[in-house]
């Protein structure tokens, strides 16, 4: 009797030794270049679910001898962009298949000075305990110091590199290092591939829709020489409606480096430019221009009338996914406009005289607004 009750509490015993465990990794929760937990232990046959939050980023497999290189043969998630604000996490789960230490690393902005690795977003699972040669300490002081080789190297964005504006010889932040990557998106029941430029602290390149949001900017109006609101974060598929207001403006693509000249390549304008919108001081009515986004990386543009005064000397420019965490803000935009004050604009600035639109980019359209002004109103008007 004792041994047959014995059997059946061992028989009893054996599903839950052997239950397997499902550990759940946060990926940059809170905007932070982190795992989360860091490091944990498991055995053969448990699940590792990799849930990542708001940007975009990867969980690869790597070593420890190379924390912020993949492995060969190893796993890699890919890239896992996730909107600003979206609740609905993208997983990627890994089966455990024995006691042996798993390194893992954030891939994006690899080889740069912006590398997540390099800023110490790794994960071990089974890592040997503190004090080891194989710690996770030890683990995340390599890539660590694999950061810190990169932000010491001769690359762009590294501090040994000096970078200047256009013209003034005024120091500027050095460029944020980019990639384009193809990923493919999922939403709702499409699914389709883009490319986008990809960079720390850049947004999801997931729409928030299929049609996309829409983004209300007003231009100028009596006594304002600015874009409201200046800076904006928006997502491709999204549409930036610019509204025209008292005086005269455009919307014009510039640069970080060059902030009051249209955005040229070999002397080419390549950038968008609404053209001239001039609008009365009584109007009631007021002509919009439209900019589709279609890209995650930061986009800077100005007003390009020159007269009386330079308007983007003023401070009258504006950016869409300006990196706010990164040197190149719109604050620092900004300032670089009104230091610069848009002196030497020589042939790049187009006559103040102009009032039809500039249709021809397939980016942007004109907003359904007719202009019949006369050139003396016109000629106020700047």
């Amino acid at each position: 009797m004792f041994i047959a009750s014995l059997l059946s509490l061992s028989l009893a015993l054996i599903p839950f030794a052997a239950a397997q465990q499902v550990h759940n990794i946060q990926v940059g929760a809170g905007g932070q270049f982190t795992f989360s937990p860091e490091a944990i232990f498991a055995d053969a046959g448990d699940t590792v679910v990799f849930h990542f939050n708001p940007k975009n980023h990867s969980a690869v497999q790597s070593s420890f001898a190379n924390p912020c290189g993949p492995k060969d043969g190893g796993f890699n998630s890919g890239f896992m962009p996730v909107a600003a604000g979206s609740t609905a996490h993208a997983t990627f789960t890994v089966t455990v298949p024995d006691k042996e230490p798993i390194w893992v690393y954030c891939a994006q902005a690899a080889g740069t000075a912006a590398s997540h690795c390099g800023r110490g977003m790794v994960f071990a699972v089974n890592c040997g305990p503190e004090g080891a040669p194989n710690s996770f300490t030890n683990f995340k002081a390599a890539a660590l110091a694999v950061g810190a080789s990169l932000q010491g190297g001769a690359s762009a964005g590294s501090p040994t590199s000096v970078y200047t504006a256009a013209y003034g010889g005024v120091t500027i932040p050095p460029p944020q290092p980019a990639a384009e990557v193809t990923q493919t998106i999922t939403l709702g029941s499409s699914t389709w591939a883009t490319t986008y430029t990809s960079y720390a602290d850049s947004p999801a390149p997931t729409p928030a829709s299929l049609t996309g949001a829409v983004h209300k900017v007003i231009v100028g109006g009596p006594g304002k020489l600015l874009f409201d609101p200046t800076h904006i974060s928006a997502l491709p598929r999204d549409t930036v409606v610019f509204e025209f207001r008292q005086k005269n403006h455009t919307v014009t693509q510039s640069s970080f480096p060059d902030p009051c000249r249209k955005l040229t390549v070999n002397g080419q304008a390549i950038g968008f430019d609404s053209g001239f919108w001039p609008v009365a001081a009584d109007a009631t009515e007021f002509p919009t221009w439209s900019l589709k986004v279609n890209d995650t990386a930061p986009i800077w543009a100005y007003c390009r009338q020159t007269a009386p005064t330079s308007h983007c000397g003023a401070g009258m420019v504006f950016a869409i996914n300006s990196d706010e965490a990164g040197p190149r803000n719109y604050a620092a935009f900004l300032k670089l406009a009104q230091t610069l004050n848009g002196t030497a604009l020589g042939a790049a600035a187009s006559p103040t005289s102009t009032s039809t639109p500039n249709s021809a980019s397939p980016v942007h359209a004109a907003g359904p607004f007719a202009l019949a002004l006369a050139a003396a109103v016109v000629a106020a008007l700047v």
